[in-house]
């Protein structure tokens, strides 16, 4: 995973704390929702998830047309055993090298097989260029994806739309997230609630070395040859595409804990970065061209501009490497967030503590809709 972490100093050994702040309450149209906090998740990370559930799982491909392609975009829908009254959920992966929708399953199971006051309907999608989408040589860059989750959300003929659910809630990690806040504050989306999990918004090398002009530069070059054929491949194959680099990195800033990186782990994201096209879009990710915004006071904005206006949750982790943890504080308290969490993890904590994520999630879930039925 090219992330940001790959040059930051790992934060300091968790301290167990908690706090709860309460804050006004939020009104949305007729709806009404309960006062909101922002507290600290402690206790056992490891609560068991009963993958053998009742829950139905379809997997499928959409056919995303774009600019004269059709791209064939992978994603997953799942359901529990009451699914006919069931809210949707839209769940995006955290944009790496090695992104995948693998990385929310157990959450999205864990969800919907729980019965309670509202009950869920999951759909992960894997973004154009990653995961198992297809992987076309285009010039990827920020108004891409956005698209792509726009039209995902929205075309009629796409999934989410076939749901027959207007009341969609998006999940998200990393730069997913902010992408869909941005989404959000432009109007391009309409979601009912947004909960960003370990929000990210500077790619791996313009977090570390900035983007004044000779940077930006160099960063273009980097991009040219890591998309141009044989040399790319090999530089390719050198930085990511090796069984070494992606181990290393899971070691060292996308786990907490690296006794929870296992060989399935490591020799799963290396096989889809073995596929074919698939060092484009981590080619503009690396380099900065798929940052939604170029500074924290553009990544606070996105969410002000949201206050009000639908719940935001921002799930902040204790081991996020550095910097990426100072952007995650920084929305801490933040005008437009209605709810900040703070669990076990690193930059996908969603994978590494599923049972936990999912029991945050579902909290908010049903704090923010259970009340307006």
């Amino acid at each position: 995973m090219a992330a940001s972490a790959a040059f930051s100093v790992s934060s300091p050994p968790f301290v167990p704390s908690s706090c709860k702040i309460r804050r006004p309450f939020l009104l949305l149209g007729s709806k009404s929702f309960k006062p909101v906090s922002v507290r600290a998740s402690v206790g056992n990370p490891s609560i068991s998830i009963d993958d053998k559930a009742s829950v139905q799982t379809k997997t499928s491909k959409w056919q995303w047309k774009f600019k004269g392609n059709s791209i064939g975009i992978h994603y997953e829908e799942h359901e529990g055993e009451k699914s006919e009254s069931a809210k949707n959920i839209l769940m995006i992966p955290t944009i790496s090298d090695v992104s995948t929708v693998e990385e929310w399953r157990s959450v999205a199971r864990n969800i919907v097989q729980r019965d309670g006051e509202v009950n869920w309907r999951a759909t992960i999608v894997d973004w154009p260029g990653l995961g198992y989408s297809d992987k076309l040589k285009m010039d990827y860059d920020t108004d891409v994806m956005e698209r792509f989750v726009v039209d995902f959300m929205n075309s009629p003929e796409s999934p989410m739309s076939q749901a027959g659910n207007d009341d969609i809630v998006i999940i998200g990690g990393g730069h997913a997230a902010t992408l869909a806040v941005r989404a959000t504050q432009r109007g391009l989306l309409k979601p009912s609630a947004i909960a960003a999990v370990a929000p990210t918004w500077a790619g791996p090398l313009p977090i570390v070395f900035g983007r004044d002009s000779s940077m930006v530069t160099r960063y273009g070059l980097l991009r040219g040859t890591l998309r141009s054929p044989g040399v790319g491949w090999m530089m390719y194959n050198m930085l990511v595409s090796n069984e070494k680099s992606i181990e290393s990195q899971y070691k060292s800033h996308v786990y907490a804990d690296q006794s929870n990186v296992t060989e399935a782990i490591i020799q799963s994201r290396y096989e889809l970065t073995k596929q074919k096209g698939s060092r484009y879009v981590p080619a503009a990710f690396l380099t900065g061209l798929l940052d939604p915004v170029s500074s924290r006071d553009e990544f606070l904005q996105l969410f002000a501009d949201l206050e009000g206006k639908l719940p935001v949750m921002v799930m902040s982790t204790k081991g996020a490497p550095k910097r990426s943890k100072a952007e995650m504080e920084a929305l801490r308290g933040a005008k437009g967030v209605s709810t900040f969490v703070e669990v076990e993890g690193a930059l996908l904590p969603q994978e590494e503590y599923p049972s936990l994520v999912a029991q945050e999630l579902y909290n908010f879930l049903q704090e923010t809709y259970a009340s307006s039925k």
